[in-house]
Protein backbone atom coordinates (compact mmCIF):
# COMPACT_ATOMS: atom_id res chain seq x y z
CA UNK A 1 0.00 0.00 0.00
CA UNK A 2 1.30 3.62 -0.88
CA UNK A 3 0.37 6.55 1.15
CA UNK A 4 0.33 3.86 4.55
CA UNK A 5 1.03 3.84 7.92
CA UNK A 6 1.89 0.34 9.86
CA UNK A 7 -0.24 -0.27 13.10
CA UNK A 8 1.70 -2.72 15.68
CA UNK A 9 0.15 -5.23 18.60
CA UNK A 10 1.10 -6.32 21.74
CA UNK A 11 -1.02 -9.43 21.53
CA UNK A 12 -2.60 -11.23 18.63
CA UNK A 13 -6.02 -10.79 20.20
CA UNK A 14 -5.69 -7.19 19.83
CA UNK A 15 -4.18 -7.38 16.08
CA UNK A 16 -7.37 -9.48 15.28
CA UNK A 17 -9.52 -7.38 17.28
CA UNK A 18 -8.39 -4.31 15.58
CA UNK A 19 -9.15 -5.57 11.92
CA UNK A 20 -12.73 -6.26 13.30
CA UNK A 21 -12.92 -3.07 13.63
CA UNK A 22 -11.35 -1.61 10.83
CA UNK A 23 -13.33 -4.06 8.38
CA UNK A 24 -16.71 -2.93 10.36
CA UNK A 25 -16.20 0.82 9.82
CA UNK A 26 -14.89 0.14 5.99
CA UNK A 27 -11.07 1.19 6.58
CA UNK A 28 -8.68 0.55 4.46
CA UNK A 29 -6.71 -1.93 6.03
CA UNK A 30 -4.85 -5.34 5.51
CA UNK A 31 -3.26 -7.72 8.04
CA UNK A 32 0.44 -7.64 7.04
CA UNK A 33 3.66 -9.69 9.14
CA UNK A 34 4.73 -6.98 12.18
CA UNK A 35 8.00 -5.64 11.09
CA UNK A 36 11.17 -7.15 13.02
CA UNK A 37 12.30 -3.44 13.76
CA UNK A 38 8.97 -2.72 15.20
CA UNK A 39 9.69 -5.17 18.83
CA UNK A 40 5.82 -6.10 18.78
CA UNK A 41 4.93 -8.81 20.91
CA UNK A 42 2.82 -9.47 18.16
CA UNK A 43 3.95 -10.81 14.57
CA UNK A 44 0.60 -9.50 13.06
CA UNK A 45 0.35 -5.68 12.26
CA UNK A 46 -2.69 -3.66 10.39
CA UNK A 47 -1.37 -1.85 7.44
CA UNK A 48 -3.90 1.11 6.86
CA UNK A 49 -4.07 4.02 4.34
CA UNK A 50 -3.10 7.49 5.07
CA UNK A 51 -6.54 8.65 4.61
CA UNK A 52 -7.99 6.22 7.09
CA UNK A 53 -5.71 6.22 9.61
CA UNK A 54 -6.43 9.21 12.03
CA UNK A 55 -10.28 7.42 12.51
CA UNK A 56 -8.76 3.87 12.45
CA UNK A 57 -6.72 5.30 15.67
CA UNK A 58 -9.50 7.04 17.55
CA UNK A 59 -11.71 4.09 17.21
CA UNK A 60 -9.17 1.65 18.95
CA UNK A 61 -8.61 4.01 21.28
CA UNK A 62 -12.41 4.17 21.92
CA UNK A 63 -12.27 0.29 22.13
CA UNK A 64 -9.45 0.11 24.84
CA UNK A 65 -7.24 -1.66 21.74
CA UNK A 66 -3.64 -1.36 22.76
CA UNK A 67 -2.03 -0.42 19.93
CA UNK A 68 1.60 1.26 18.88
CA UNK A 69 2.07 3.07 15.12
CA UNK A 70 5.44 1.99 13.61
CA UNK A 71 7.92 4.80 12.51
CA UNK A 72 9.96 3.59 9.40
Amino acid sequence: MTGSRIIVFETTHHALWAEEVARELRLGVDVVPAPAASRAGCDLALEAIEEDVAALLEALRERGIVFRVFER
